[in-house]
């Protein structure tokens, strides 16, 4: 990285607060280099103790005190009242402000979507934001969204998603030109609620960044079978938790097997560098780090429960997201659309 970034993180966001928040800012750092600094917005009294056991990051760092927080059972309406001083709050403004190229947060899901769009605003001509991600597939990796931005879509804003989703894949993964899948109970035309079928009529006839590929199940996620895959929050969320479960599971009952006798533990043995390999590739720590897309600013949100490690990919995925200048890639790409289709207010031409 050539020039010097700085990263906003909410310090007391997720279930862990400071313990988790700030070693993950000193992992990441250490991959970075010394081409980046952290603003700390949360309890001193909590963040400075991790701070001086860390030198090297507490020379790169500035703690901005605040003892208010967005408890995680706010409700977004609630959490916008009553946000004015809270280190979520605090560290959206310092994007918003320049202070910052970049926020990350564990904290509340919903009041972080609510406090991005009322702080950062949202791109020309995007309703709401999502929340993308990478995911591991049989092929190369996928983006998914909505992870749990907007539990109810229409087909406007699953129309956006696609286009959304589409640029991530462009600008993020270099692939020129992204197939998207809408998330479905099935392929046939027929199938689904009428949101989801009239968005397959909008996206089948338009032109976007990427190729409409049609209807995709559960089962396409993980083979592959897109590059994005398009659906409501409500969906993703539940989709993504459960991968991350089967993935869980599948590494719980491998560990067991290898274990259960001396054959097995020496197979093992021989194929410990490949097991590593596959652990890595299936990690959900490893793919940490959801993208508020269609924000007028880089804002990542980490799952609240997430350890040391897993935080810090969050991190990183904030940082790479900046240097590749993708907030420009992806308003340069949005403005082109809207050249074309216009899906405000429910009026295209």
């Amino acid at each position: 990285m050539s020039d010097i970034q700085t990263i906003a993180l909410d310090a007391m966001g997720g279930d862990f607060g400071p313990s988790v928040v700030v070693p993950a800012a000193g992992l990441a750092r250490k991959e970075l280099g010394a081409a980046v600094r952290f603003l700390f917005f949360g309890d001193e009294t909590r963040i400075a103790p991790y701070l001086e056991a860390d030198p090297a990051l507490r020379a790169v760092s500035t703690i901005h005190h605040t003892d208010k927080i967005v408890s995680g059972a706010d409700k977004p309406s609630v959490a916008i009242r009553s946000s004015k001083g809270t280190s979520m709050r605090l560290a959206l403004e310092a994007v918003r402000d320049g202070a910052a190229q970049s926020v990350v947060s564990g904290g509340n899901t919903g009041a972080l979507m609510a406090l991005s769009k009322m702080v950062l605003k949202c791109l020309p001509g995007i309703h709401r934001p999502a929340i993308a991600s990478i995911i591991p597939t049989e092929s190369r990796d996928s983006v998914m969204l909505d992870l749990g931005a907007n539990l109810v879509c229409d087909e406007e804003m699953l129309v956006q998603f696609a286009i959304l989703g589409a640029v991530y894949a462009r600008a993020v993964s270099g692939i020129e030109s992204p197939t998207v899948g809408l998330l479905n109970i099935g392929t046939e035309e027929m199938k689904g609620h009428d949101e989801i079928r009239n968005a397959a009529a909008i996206l089948s006839s338009v032109k976007f960044p990427g190729r409409y590929h049609g209807f995709v199940e559960g089962n396409d996620i993980p083979k592959g079978t897109v590059d994005v895959v398009v659906t409501d929050g409500f969906t993703g969320n539940v989709a993504l938790k459960v991968a991350e479960g089967v993935a869980n599971l599948s590494g719980h009952l491998l560990r067991g097997a290898l274990k259960s006798n001396p054959l097995a533990m020496c197979g093992a043995l021989l194929a410990s560098g490949a097991l590593r390999r596959m652990k890595q590739r299936f990690d959900p720590r490893f793919y940490n780090g959801g993208m508020f897309l269609g924000l007028d600013g880089i804002c990542v949100k980490s799952h609240g429960c997430m350890d040391v490690y897993g935080f810090s990919r969050a991190i990183l995925v904030a940082a790479h997201l900046v240097e590749q200048g993708y907030n420009k890639r992806v308003a340069d790409e949005i403005a082109h659309v809207m050249e074309q289709e216009s899906f405000v207010s429910g009026e295209r031409v």
